[in-house]
């Protein structure tokens, strides 16, 4: 008859055959090579450095910023970037991803010119090999000597990843608050405000992930032509001439004014109905229907979308039914105004905003009229539109027409800021030194979301949990006791 030991032996043999058959079955799929991805949408929140913000809109250097390409601001400080691509490999973890946007700064200024003149646009954040870096298109004059200086995709900011397992993810992907740190060469490109090794502010964003293209996919052959009943015979051209197939106009209304709506004042908010879009710095009024004429150099259109804007203090602004009309190289956009509180207004066809238009610019290409962030300033009936907030002749947003003049041509995108546009905001674990204490480490990769286990993986690690206890009870139960000794 075996011995008690003998038969413990036996039973752990059984436990480490079954556990190993178990690792047999499901190692397989927790383990095989995971396709790459590419990333497509998302966003990129960065305030750069906020003292340095202060100091370019302070009453020393008396400046502002300008956003570019679709760029936003979000909160107090930050500047969003959109419209991420690149691609993202499960198997090693890196990453890269290259937004759209950007932002200028501007003070000092003397007669026509600025002596501080920077521009940062294009971040591009590569990870690969336990490291980040954040790359950026830097466009600066120097401190003192006013030399321009123009240089594409400037590894600008090392970033603090550690503790950050970027293995294994299936989208989206955030990484919050990472940590940054200038580098030597973005201190050259940031003109000499500040020296290699100064801290900038911490680095969020957030991408979507798609499956990659695969190779060897078939490419429509140059020569290939479009079915007879497709094509668009000559006579149909003619019949469409001057008429609009579609068309978008954007425009963010105000910066400032959108500030105002999510600040600590009115703390409030806005909402689109009836087909308008939210590109984040902009909103879009689409399926525009209209005439142009290029010789005379007039576009009318009208356009789906209401825009409303509610806070406290009485906010209760709705914009609807927008029109943009462009005669004698003017431009103007108007809308129907509802406005409740102490200072409502009702206008029917209000001419809010007037930009220049000149026939130059209206020339269609490839099928498109097109005006891309041209300036734009208030009316009077605008001035009523806001209750006085602003005067007439202010600068509002810059605004963007595109006019489709027949079915192939395709409107600009809307910026896309992926399906995660907004991550909740956590403290920086990637900068805090490693802990033995597993309690405390077991969140030290939560800036990466998500970067996560598949079912059957789970299963493995479940079943080794459970041998594990098993074992220890065993062990437990084998210890001698006092009577046995």
């Amino acid at each position: 008859m075996p011995s008690s030991r003998q038969a413990r032996a036996t039973a752990r043999a059984g436990s480490v055959a079954v556990l190993t058959a178990l690792v047999g079955a499901l190692l397989p799929a927790a383990t095989a090579h995971a396709e790459s991805r590419a990333v497509q949408g998302g966003r990129l929140d960065w305030g750069i450095k906020s003292s340095f913000q202060s100091y370019v809109t302070g009453p020393i250097a008396q400046g502002s910023s300008t956003l570019q390409g679709g760029a936003a601001t979000v909160g107090g400080s930050q500047f969003r970037f959109h419209s991420a691509k690149g691609s993202y490999d499960p198997d090693s973890g890196a990453f890269r991803a290259g937004f759209s946007g950007g932002v200028r700064f501007t003070g000092h200024k003397k007669g026509g010119s600025y002596e501080l003149d920077l521009t940062i646009s294009r971040p591009t954040v590569k990870v690969s090999g336990g490291s980040g870096t954040l790359y950026a298109d830097m466009v600066s004059k120097e401190k003192g000597t006013g030399k321009v200086t123009s240089t594409a995709q400037v590894p600008l900011a090392s970033l603090n990843i550690s503790g950050i397992d970027m293995k294994g993810g299936t989208g989206p992907i955030a990484l919050n608050n990472l940590p940054a740190t200038l580098t030597s060469q973005g201190a050259r490109a940031f003109a000499g405000y500040y020296t290699a090794g100064t801290a900038l502010d911490p680095v969020s964003l957030s991408t979507d992930l798609t499956a990659a293209a695969k190779p060897g996919g078939k490419k429509p052959s140059k020569d290939a032509k479009p079915p007879k009943d497709e094509k668009s015979s000559g006579s149909d051209k003619k019949k469409a001439a001057g008429r609009i197939e579609d068309a978008a106009v954007d425009w963010g209304v105000r910066r400032t004014f959108r500030e105002y709506v999510t600040g600590s004042i009115a703390k409030g908010e806005w909402k689109l109905s009836e087909g308008a879009q939210d590109g984040g710095a902009l909103f879009r009024f689409p399926q525009g229907a209209g005439t142009y004429d290029e010789k005379k150099g007039t576009l009318a259109a009208d356009f789906a979308g209401t825009l409303r804007f509610t806070g406290e203090h009485g906010l209760d602004l709705a914009l609807s039914k927008v029109a943009v009309e462009v005669e004698d190289g003017k431009g103007t956009l108007s809308a129907n105004v509802e406005s409740k509180g102490d200072r409502g207004v009702s206008l029917k066809k209000a001419p809010l905003v007037t930009f220049a238009a000149p026939a130059r610019d209206l020339k269609p290409e490839d099928g498109l009229v097109a005006l891309t962030e041209v300036p734009s300033k208030l009316t009077a009936d605008g001035a009523k539109a806001f209750g006085g907030m602003y005067k007439a002749g202010s600068a509002m947003d810059p605004l963007s027409l595109a006019v489709a003049l027949d079915g192939d041509a395709k409107l600009p995108a809307l910026p896309d800021l992926g399906s995660s546009a907004k991550p909740a905001p956590q403290k920086a674990k990637a900068a805090e030194p490693k802990t033995e204490n597993a309690a405390e480490s077991s969140d030290s990769s939560s800036n990466a979301v998500p970067i996560g286990i598949g079912a059957g993986v789970a299963l493995l690690l479940a079943a080794a949990v459970a041998f594990g206890v098993v074992r220890k009870k065993r062990a437990a139960s084998d210890a001698p006791t006092p009577t046995d000794s």
